[in-house]
């Protein structure tokens, strides 16, 4: 088992890094395999909304994007972390996931999904739910932890004093590996349920 961790914070030692750490070492107990990929110090630029991935099957600007598809295929579990910027998610991971997961072709069906959120004092709550559509939308069930998933702090180190956020990114790895496996045993009888998506629908009269 495998879980993507899609850090979409500048700081590669901040507090969504951090955070990580303790979801991976959670993880590592568990056996699952964890890699992650720096988003927010990258160049991202948003979607242009050409519909040329549906004729290429990838992304038409060639970048972190099309080279973290495989890396979405690949994966049991997704987690997306972000620092809280005037109440919502860098802008940056928030280009790199509206085009991930609108250009890839990937069957994201019961892969397993979870946000990560980072504030100083506030704004973690819209920045959470903004994070989370991502995944209802893909058919992805979304990991509950015993509290929101948010640490707090302004540095690395804060987030280790923050001991209800270290408790809440370690059970947010243990129901993780659990679901995984759950829905592993599940699909492997059961199979994955039928996809009716058929109609479309604009509410325009």
């Amino acid at each position: 088992m495998k879980v993507l961790m899609i850090n979409g914070s500048p700081h590669p030692k901040g507090c969504v890094a951090t955070a990580f750490d303790i979801v991976a070492e959670e993880l590592a107990l568990a056996g699952v395999e964890s890699e992650r990929v720096m988003v927010g110090n990258q160049d991202i630029r948003g979607c242009i909304g050409c519909g040329r991935c549906r004729e290429l099957g990838h992304c038409v600007f060639d970048d972190l994007v099309n080279e973290c598809t495989p890396k979405l295929d690949e994966a049991d579990g997704i987690i997306v972390g972000s620092p809280v910027y005037y109440g919502n998610p860098n802008g940056t991971v928030m280009s790199f996931m509206q085009r991930l997961f609108y250009s890839s072709t990937v069957d994201l069906r019961m892969k397993v999904g979870a946000s990560v959120v980072s504030c100083r004092r506030g704004g973690n709550s819209a920045t959470f739910e903004a994070l989370n559509q991502f995944f209802g939308i893909s058919g992805m069930p979304t990991v509950p932890s015993t509290y929101w998933n948010d640490v707090h702090g302004f540095t690395g180190a804060d987030v280790y004093a923050d001991e209800e956020g270290v408790q809440t990114m370690r059970n947010l790895a243990r129901n993780m590996a659990f679901m995984m496996r759950a829905i592993a045993d599940a699909r492997a009888t059961h199979g994955v349920p039928d996809r009716n998506k058929v109609a479309f629908t604009n509410f325009i009269r």
